[in-house]
């Protein structure tokens, strides 16, 4: 299914990226703030150094026999102070960085998560787990170790820039246009390979993103791998897309690493120019060498933070493209918000009616042609039809996970999309064939259903879905520990605790519809009579819709309908279709033949 990106940030927009990276700051100006003061204190300490060294030199160049050793041991202690004043500010400046950081991704983290449950299942659909993993952890953490360290090291040296810049015009004028003379070669260069890495990064990002999708979907799915022996297929696949991430890589580092040296050369051509005019200065006796002294340092000081910036460029330009993608989430569109006129009603009687809907996922492609249903409350409503005739995507539109073409879907003679979203999905109770456990113990699982539940309600459900005999068995019983997803039991045993998840909300809430999404697929045929029998307490009263494929457990449904293509076939009691002889008459018959 193609996707649709909704991205403000567009792929080379660089700057717009990295002012909404400094809007995201903004809970932290005022530690910032200080970031710069300690900073400005620090390289200004650090920046009396080459000055006291110069002073220290001319001491000694006194001539023979005239050191003044008193001055020059006077001036090395204060450079001294000075350095190890600066060092210990730097270190609290990193500490501090470190710890804005940490706030910085954890309150990303955060705008990402809520981010997700605001956005429609359509996303999800369109967009693999693990590439909307890698955005939540690897992009989040590249930005956050960029600002830890890269930050620092941008904001010194500025600082020291600047401040070298005004002590070599302080000594001299004719040097320090000298030193300025490859200045405008190194920003042409450092933005015009900006240009051409930056696209390079956001595309190193994405094929990160991609792997982390494929080794997610591989996980998730071994145990079929290993039925069907494909493990050198796979391992063919990941090494395809390994090569392309780790080429991606390639191609942004190799072209990235070029500008540190290249930086460098330009500097230490800098240097030598320096070196030449400040000789020629001296032989005229307009500099001494003292003074020669401290330019060159303050030239190294100067060009140093370039060159250390060049360096570091790697690492900016893949913050920025790492934003890029975090930032294409949080820009993607979200469910569109309830009207304020919408209704949320405390109860709903379950009167369901659908009038000529029409649904496709794409618009090239439709799904649903023209359906036409009426469920009265309380009634069991029964659809079936052979794989892909639309019947999952019925339970879409009922939930309004996604909003029809054309045509309504009414509840109690409402347009549902005249109610809110929460009062229609807290309408129905949901047992689906997809089952979804998380890691904690059985009882918080079961207790999902209901806030507060007690240990009597949990066991009162799971024995009315059966799975009781099975917690019992367990070393813990109800606090026996569900690994992540249910990795230690069957899915069996998941779709026991979802029923029964089900079945203790049921009685507790004011839902009065019921889908159950092939609620029984992956129980043996004694269990699933027992937990029908069960189940009959769950669906008295209320409106339930069944997708099942074994047609044997839903002859006594009110009204069955028969999907094909999208259509409505044929509907009807279960002896009037098998006296029909048609559609439903084949599948039922090709079930036992």
């Amino acid at each position: 299914m193609a996707r649709r990106d909704s991205i403000m940030t567009k792929p080379n927009d660089s700057r717009g990226t990295f002012r909404r990276l400094l809007q995201s700051l903004g809970p932290f100006r005022a530690m910032i703030f200080l970031v710069v003061l300690l900073s400005v204190l620090s390289n200004f300490l650090s920046l009396l150094g080459p000055s006291l060294a110069g002073s220290a030199i001319n001491e000694v160049a006194a001539g023979k026999g005239q050191v003044r050793f008193d001055r020059v041991y006077a001036y090395a202690l204060r450079m001294l102070l000075c350095y190890v004043s600066a060092s210990v500010l730097s270190l609290v400046i990193s500490i501090t960085m470190v710890r804005i950081s940490k706030k910085f991704a954890s309150r990303m983290r955060q705008q990402v998560f809520e981010k997700l449950m605001r956005l429609p299942v359509g996303y999800f659909d369109r967009n693999q787990a693990g590439d909307i993993i890698s955005r939540v952890s690897y992009d989040i953490d590249v930005i956050s170790t960029c600002m830890a360290t890269d930050i620092v090291s941008i904001l010194t040296s500025i600082v020291t820039v600047i401040g070298s810049l005004f002590m070599m015009v302080s000594i001299s004028l004719p040097l320090s246009a000298v030193a300025l003379i490859t200045v405008p070669a190194s920003i042409l260069y450092t933005t015009h390979m900006r240009r051409i890495t930056q696209p390079r990064f956001v595309r190193r990002s994405k094929k990160y993103g991609a792997m982390n999708g494929f080794v997610e979907e591989m996980l998730s799915g071994q145990k079929t791998i290993l039925a069907y022996a494909h493990e050198d297929a796979v391992d063919e696949r990941f090494d395809a897309i390994n090569q392309d991430a780790a080429q991606a890589y390639y191609d942004a580092d190799s072209i990235g690493s070029t500008i540190g040296p290249t930086m460098g050369f330009i500097n230490n051509i800098c240097l030598s120019l320096i070196a030449f005019f400040g000789s020629i200065l001296y032989l005229h006796r307009l500099i001494s060498i003292g003074s020669i002294s401290s330019f060159v340092l303050y030239s190294r000081k100067f060009s140093g933070p370039i060159n250390e910036v060049a360096n570091i460029i790697n690492e900016l330009f893949s913050a920025l493209a790492a934003a890029e993608r975090v930032f294409s989430l949080l820009d993607e569109e979200e469910e569109p918000a309830d009207p304020p006129t919408a209704l949320s009603p405390d109860r709903f009687l379950g009167e369901v009616q659908m009038r000529n809907v029409v649904f496709g996922y794409t618009p090239e492609q439709t799904i649903i042609h023209n359906l036409s249903l009426d469920a009265p409350a309380g009634r069991l409503i029964a659809i079936v039809g052979p794989t892909g005739a639309g019947k999952t995507t019925i339970i879409n539109l009922l939930m309004r996970f996604y909003d029809v073409r054309a045509g309504e879907i009414r509840v109690d003679g409402q347009d549902i999309r005249a109610l809110t979203r929460h009062s229609l999905r807290s309408a129905y109770e949901m047992v689906l064939q997809d089952t979804w456990v998380f890691r904690g113990t059985i009882f918080e699982n079961i207790a999902y259903g209901k806030e507060n539940a007690s240990l009597e309600e949990v066991v009162r459900a799971a024995k009315a879905a059966h799975i009781h005999p099975f917690i019992m068995r367990l070393p813990e019983g109800y606090e026996t520990v569900i690994s992540e997803d249910g990795g230690n039991i069957s899915k069996g045993q998941k779709q026991l605790l979802t029923i029964a998840r089900a079945m203790l909300s049921s009685h507790y809430d004011n839902s009065n519809m019921l889908i159950l999404d092939e609620a029984t697929s992956n129980v043996d045929t004694s269990t699933e009579r027992a937990i029908q029998i069960a189940m009959r307490d769950l669906m008295q009263d209320k409106t339930c819709f069944v997708i099942a494929h074994r047609l044997s457990t839903i002859q006594s449904a009110d009204l069955i309908l028969v999907l094909n293509h999208g259509d409505v076939v044929e509907q009807g009691t279960h002896a009037s279709l098998m006296a029909a002889r048609g559609f439903y008459y084949n599948l039922y018959r090709a079930q036992f033949e």
